[in-house]
């Protein structure tokens, strides 16, 4: 047996070590080495606890269990095991060899402890145990949901690596002849996981160290002669790194995305506080046209009672009056009777006879027949009142609408027609811009976009979002469709142009009356005809409205929409009718109102 022994104190180097080598069979080995370590406690003045610098040498873990020597026996070769695990690992194999150096025996080598190796390999376990019990109290022991050291037998601590080779997970402690042993620094350590035995072939019990492209899954060796033989199978290190760079990319495009959505989240946060500055704006707008409204109403009405209150006033001045003559009149009246019934109680012949000439006839007063107090006439006051209200307010409304066209003014959009989806008889400008009928049929395909029989075309563009806005020239025509048209709408045969068929359209006939394309349809009082007609909606909302651009008027909304395709801008010049309807529809670049 060889046995290298390194004795010094903790400041030496394997180079300055005291070392001897032992050979010896089994016999006498114990005698000797039982000799020699006297000897050298006694000549270097060292105790086993001196060669503390062994406890990590390679020469005291068994090779086999990759732990500290128990019971150790020497075999022929000269290498050192557990007699246990030498034992066990003889009765498995048939061949009786040295796990080591592979040196085959004849016929089983009796075994005997080596009380020496015994005892420093008892050092090593007491100095490693003392050593871990005052890492343990530094160590945090394992929380819940982290990894814990297979290795402690007492409190588990928490696992720093995990051993893909041993399937354990180890402590600072247990973990530090994966540093330094030159056999177990060849394991592939990772970070610490759970589950280990996940990592082995649970058909053959191998680790999982292949990847088979074939099937996109990890498999042993065995599984590469067996079921996967004829497959694509590469270590499970390329498969890692070419996973990891897939991930990579993944993990760019994420981060795109996460900036995306983030830029997508400013966006949204800038369209909140334009709303909110909006929305402020609208109700500062608002509650200063109807306090101007709601003022107005108070001094309409203030103005209306004073009126009312100074015919009143008149009349009862007037009827004072009269009432302050007749009670005059009456005091008078009053006096020259009681004149009378004195003189006709008078028995004095001469003083009646002389008196009656200036008593018999009454006191002059005036003639009341015909005088009267007549209630004030009241007719069209509030009337009055109320049309000078309605003035006030459709000064009010014009402001109004003014500022609402120019607001929806902002959403303009280019818009042109699309010559695959007019009507045959018409013609189309170069530009795109304009549109009339021309009373004979060209020659065109009819495709599918195509409108074979009613009189309209639709704009090359789409919305499917948003706010847009258009304006249209329909000066000197006497009849014209204008609106908007979903995309899935019958484009053959009669048409009628209503919501329920996917058409938002109002209507001019017969040079003045306008109609919006409901049903029933609904017929529109303007005060004057439109020459330019602004279109513009709100898809989101659900809203499509009609301006009169140059009055600066809304001639009709449809609200409540629910929007699900595309729309489209939608155009009917109608038809020519010999020439009386002969304008275009142009459509107009929008100047945006002052």
């Amino acid at each position: 047996m060889k046995v290298k022994v390194c004795l010094s104190d903790s400041s030496c180097s394997r180079d300055e070590s005291l070392c001897f080598s032992l050979n010896k069979h089994s016999t006498e080995s114990s005698s000797f080495l039982s000799t020699t370590q006297q000897n050298l406690c006694q000549t270097l003045s060292v105790d086993m606890s001196a060669a503390s610098c062994l406890l990590t040498e390679d020469q005291f873990l068994c090779s086999i269990c990759l732990d500290v020597f128990t019971d150790p026996v020497a075999i022929p070769c000269g290498h050192n095991f557990c007699k246990t695990c030498i034992t066990q690992h003889w009765d498995i194999n048939v061949l009786c060899q040295c796990p080591n150096c592979q040196e085959v025996f004849k016929s089983k080598p009796e075994l005997r402890v080596n009380t020496f190796i015994s005892e420093m390999a008892a050092q090593f376990r007491q100095s490693a145990q003392q050593k871990a019990s005052s890492s343990s109290s530094e160590q945090q022991a394992a929380k819940p949901g982290e990894v814990p050291c297979d290795a402690c037998t007492g409190t588990k601590l928490k696992a720093l690596k995990s051993c893909l080779v041993c399937l354990d997970s180890y402590c600072e402690t247990h973990l530090e002849p994966h540093l330094t042993r030159s056999g177990l620094k060849r394991h592939q350590l990772i970070n610490p996981v759970e589950n280990l035995e996940g990592r082995m072939c649970t058909k053959h019990d191998k680790l999982l160290e292949l990847f088979c492209k074939t099937d996109q899954m990890c498999v042993c060796m065995l599984c590469t002669v067996l079921d996967h033989k004829t497959h694509d199978v590469v270590p499970l290190k390329e498969e890692y790194q070419g996973k990891k760079a897939e991930l990579g990319k993944t993990e760019a495009e994420i981060q795109q995305m996460i900036q995306k959505r983030q830029l997508k989240i400013q966006e949204m946060k800038h369209s909140v506080e334009l709303s909110r500055e909006d929305a402020d704006r609208e109700i500062a707008d608002g509650v200063q046209v109807f306090t101007a409204l709601k003022e107005s109403v108070e001094r309409s009405q203030a103005e209306l009672i004073d009126t009312i209150k100074e015919k009143q006033r008149k009349t009862e001045k007037q009827a004072e009056g009269f009432i302050k003559e007749l009670e005059q009149e009456i005091s008078e009246l009053k006096k020259r009777s009681t004149e009378v019934e004195q003189l006709l109680r008078s028995e004095d012949h001469l003083h009646l006879i002389q008196s009656f000439t200036s008593l018999n006839t009454a006191p002059p007063t005036k003639d009341w027949t015909e005088v009267s107090v007549r209630p004030p006439s009241y007719e069209g006051t509030v009337r009055r009142a109320v049309n000078q209200l309605e003035e006030t307010l459709s000064k009010q409304m014009k402001k109004l609408f003014e500022a609402e066209l120019k607001r929806v003014q902002q959403s303009a959009v280019d818009v042109t027609l699309d010559p695959d989806t007019t009507n045959p008889y018409f013609i189309l400008s170069d530009d795109g811009k304009q549109v009339h009928d021309s009373d004979v049929k060209k020659n065109l395909p009819d495709n599918p976009e195509r409108f074979d029989h009613c009189a309209c075309v639709l704009a090359k563009q789409s919305f499917s979002s948003g706010r847009f806005y258009y304006e249209v020239q329909v000066k000197g025509k006497t009849e014209w469709y204008l609106g908007v048209a979903r995309e899935s709408i019958n484009r053959k045969g009669q048409i009628s142009l209503t919501p329920q068929n996917g058409y938002w359209t109002i209507y001019l006939r017969n040079e003045n009356e306008y109609e919006a394309c409901t049903h029933p349809s609904v017929c529109l009082s303007l005060k004057s005809q439109p020459e330019k007609v602004g279109v513009f909606v709100d898809y989101e909302e659900g809203l499509v409205s009609f301006y009169d651009v140059d009055a600066a008027a809304l001639i009709y909304s449809f609200t409540g929409c629910s929007f699900t395709e595309k729309l489209y801008p939608f155009f009917g010049p109608s038809l020519n009718y010999g020439g009386k309807n002969s304008p275009p529809l142009i459509i107009s670049p929008v100047n945006h109102t002052e």
